[in-house]
C-alpha cells in the first residue's frame, strides 16, 4: 500500500518536472524576442538625413504653410505698392524662380526623408511579425502543456484507477475469508 502511494506521488513529480521544463523553455525563448523588440538597435543618422528628417518635418507643417504664404503675401505688397523702386515688378519672375528653385529642392529632400520613414516603417512590420510569430510559440507550448497535462490526467486517473480496483480486491478477498471464516 505504502509502495502504491509512492509511485502515485513519484508520477505526479515527473509530471510536474516535465512541466517545469516546458515552462521554462518557452520563457527563455520569450526573453530572447521580447529583448530584440524592446531594445531595437540604435538609429544612427547622418548630418544630411537629420537635415532632411528637419526639412521634412517643417515643411509638412501649418507654420511653413502660414510663414510660406506671409512671405508671399510681404513680397506681393512690396513690390507692388510700398517700393517705388521695385526690385520684382507685377509678374514676380524672380518670386517664380525663387519658388520654383525652392519646391526644387524640397521635394527630393522630402523624398528622402520618406525612403528612412518607409525603412522605418518595414522595420516596424518586422517587429509586428515577430511578436505574432512570439504568440503562435506561446499558443503552440501552451498547446503543448495542455495536451501533456491531459495525458498525465489520464495516465493518473487509469493507476489510480487499476490500484483501486485492485484494492477493491484485497477487501473482497479479506471479506470473503473473514465470511468463510465465520461460517467454519
Amino acid at each position: 500500500m505504502k509502495q502504491e502511494l509512492k509511485h502515485l506521488m513519484q508520477s505526479q513529480h515527473e509530471q510536474l518536472e516535465k512541466l517545469r521544463t516546458i515552462v521554462q523553455e518557452t520563457m527563455r525563448k520569450e526573453e530572447l524576442m521580447t529583448d530584440n523588440l524592446q531594445h531595437p538597435p540604435k538609429e544612427i543618422l547622418s548630418r544630411g538625413e537629420m537635415i532632411s528628417d528637419k526639412v521634412a518635418r517643417f515643411g509638412g507643417s501649418w507654420s511653413f504653410i502660414i510663414s510660406f504664404f506671409l512671405v508671399l503675401v510681404i513680397w506681393i505688397i512690396l513690390n507692388s505698392v510700398v517700393l517705388s523702386n521695385k526690385f520684382d515688378p507685377y509678374p514676380f519672375i524672380l518670386m517664380n524662380l525663387i519658388l520654383s528653385c525652392i519646391a526644387a529642392l524640397q521635394a527630393p529632400v522630402i523624398m528622402m526623408s520618406q525612403n528612412r520613414q518607409e525603412e522605418k516603417d518595414r522595420k516596424r512590420s518586422e517587429n509586428d511579425y515577430l511578436i505574432n510569430l512570439k504568440a503562435e510559440l506561446e499558443i503552440q507550448a501552451l498547446h503543448g502543456k495542455m495536451d501533456l497535462l491531459i495525458q498525465e490526467q489520464f495516465k493518473l486517473l487509469f493507476e489510480s484507477q487499476a490500484q483501486q480496483l485492485q484494492l477493491m480486491q484485497k477487501i473482497l478477498h479479506h471479506q470473503e475469508n473473514a465470511s468463510q471464516l465465520k461460517r467454519n
